[in-house]
């Protein structure tokens, strides 16, 4: 069923019918009320790329995630496509890769599709080779980026404060009565480096301000937490507390903990972050820093509508991670 059907039931014109379907005025009600009952008799879905070129809107909106198989991310990716769907509009969600280059190509990919907007997941697109390659390709387009923030005017940022909220977590551990407390974080990014930063503003609030060990650029994965791990207990015995920058680095240092004859929480207290599935199958439940990401990526669907529809929305928006307390503390 074409408009041009509807039209010849309606007994109006192709560009009536058109005006009906886009909302426009200048069609007489009873016309508007019979081609609206034609259009709901025959389910009538209007194809939206043929709109699109009358309109000049796609109602399309570009998502690059570095890597799918992180699964904060692609949670956040869903969470944000959701939203976005119930109020008409779709979403291309692409798988980047880790190199700046294969970044700065899915910009320009989104460039060539017309995106309405883009959503870059992750801290990981915060650099000045992403800042330079919205300048280029999508300069009219507005960018939000989930965790993360570009010095753009068309760039807005929806952040989790992770360096609280990692500060939180030695404080707990502090609590508890854990006094050697190490941090294993991953690959650097600059919400990797707040992270860091907010173990150290922990410890150093600590009474007697324990030596703090960090191990960084530990592998984003259970092997890679399991082997930190192994690295821990053999060069800090006394570590009676440790803190993750990933629940799936936890789990694999908790595996290397229990490997050992140790167990958790009674011998070593044992905290994640993002509060995945992995958090709740682990055997104890781990305790994990919930870094808020059904809450980021509905703020930005929303933000990002408000900024479509001429609504204006502020540039900088940070949400507050809470700690969700299970049997590994």
């Amino acid at each position: 069923m074409t408009i041009y059907d509807i039209a010849r039931e309606a007994g109006v014109s192709a560009s009536t019918v058109s005006r009906v379907i886009n909302d426009k005025p200048g069609v007489a009600r009873e016309k508007r009320a019979r081609v609206q009952a034609l259009l709901k008799k025959y389910q009538y879905v209007p194809n939206e790329t043929a709109r699109g070129l009358v309109t000049s809107s796609s109602r399309m909106i570009g998502i690059l995630v570095a890597d799918i198989r992180q699964e904060h991310h692609i949670a956040g990716a869903y969470y944000i496509a959701h939203e976005l769907s119930g109020r008409g509009y779709s979403s291309l969600v692409m798988n980047t890769g880790s190199t700046e280059a294969e970044r700065v190509a899915g910009i320009r990919m989104l460039e060539q599709r017309s995106v309405e907007a883009a959503v870059l997941m992750g801290s990981i697109f915060q650099t000045e080779t992403i800042r330079e390659a919205i300048t280029r390709s999508l300069p009219q387009v507005p960018v939000f980026l989930l965790n993360g923030f570009l010095d753009l005017p068309n760039a807005y940022g929806v952040l989790s404060d992770d360096r609280g909220g990692i500060a939180d977590c030695v404080r707990l551990l502090a609590c508890k009565g854990r006094r050697h407390i190490v941090f294993l974080v991953d690959q650097p990014t600059p919400s990797s480096r707040l992270k860091t930063q907010g173990y150290l503003d922990g410890v150093r609030e600590l009474e007697g301000s324990p030596e703090p060990v960090v191990y960084d650029g530990v592998r984003g994965d259970y092997d890679g937490g399991y082997e930190a791990m192994q690295r821990v207990l053999r060069e800090h015995p006394d570590t009676d507390g440790v803190i993750c920058s990933l629940d799936l680095i936890a789990c694999g240092a908790l595996r290397a903990i229990q490997d050992s004859g140790l167990c958790v929480p009674e011998d070593i207290s044992l905290i994640g972050m993002d509060n995945t599935v992995c958090a709740q199958v682990c055997r104890p439940k781990l305790t994990s820093l919930n870094s808020m990401a059904l809450d980021l990526g509905v703020t930005i669907a929303h933000k990002l509508v408000d900024c479509l529809e001429g609504r204006g929305t502020n540039q900088r928006t940070m949400l507050f991670p809470s700690i969700v307390e299970r049997e590994s503390t």
